[in-house]
């Protein structure tokens, strides 16, 4: 089925998204305003496994949502998603990692978003840097290095709540054959 687009406006936009609104015929007839946010640049997300079978998760404070556990992440900038999962990590974790393995590609919200996202697995993980300046900038608190074996616990009991970062380490784990 398809929602043919009768007129569009953008009502907001800034450096980092737009949001418009279509008019748009209905799929069971009749036109009806559907709002649409895009993002300007795909995301990143990295699921970062230090050669103990440790994750990185950052804790964030977010202006929508308040304290989150997530995996690092941000925009691409208009980067090659791998080249911006490589800034991210370093920027959010002071880590860098040997390996590199791209796990997919999804869509967030779609159904009132155009918001695609890499995901991406980073193994042999070691610290290379101490400052913290970029994390306090982006509200990261903390960096946390948690087991695999916690993860899909913590997941469960509602500690990592943070749909993308859930994905991320579900994309992960079935990659590292730890779920099916």
């Amino acid at each position: 089925m398809a929602w043919p687009v009768v007129s569009s406006r953008v009502v907001y936009e800034n450096p980092w998204m737009r949001v418009r609104e279509d008019t748009v015929e209905r799929p069971g007839g009749g036109q009806g305003i559907y709002g649409v946010m895009s993002v300007r640049h795909p995301a990143v997300f990295v699921v970062a496994l230090t050669d103990d079978d440790e994750v990185l998760l950052v804790q964030v404070d977010r202006h929508t949502v308040g304290p989150s556990l997530e995996v690092p992440a941000g925009g691409t900038d208009g980067e090659d998603p791998l080249a911006a999962a490589r800034r991210e990590l370093l920027e959010e974790t002071g880590h860098e990692a040997a390996e590199w393995l791209p796990l997919g590609a999804l869509q967030a919200l779609n159904g009132i978003c155009e918001a695609p996202e890499h995901f991406f697995l980073a193994r042999g993980v070691t610290r290379v840097s101490e400052d913290r300046a970029e994390q306090a900038e982006e509200g990261i608190s903390a960096v946390r290095r948690v087991p695999v074996a916690d993860v899909l616990a913590m997941v469960g009991r509602g500690e990592i709540t943070d749909a993308e970062s859930v994905a991320a380490l579900m994309l992960a784990l079935l990659h590292l054959g730890r779920i099916r």
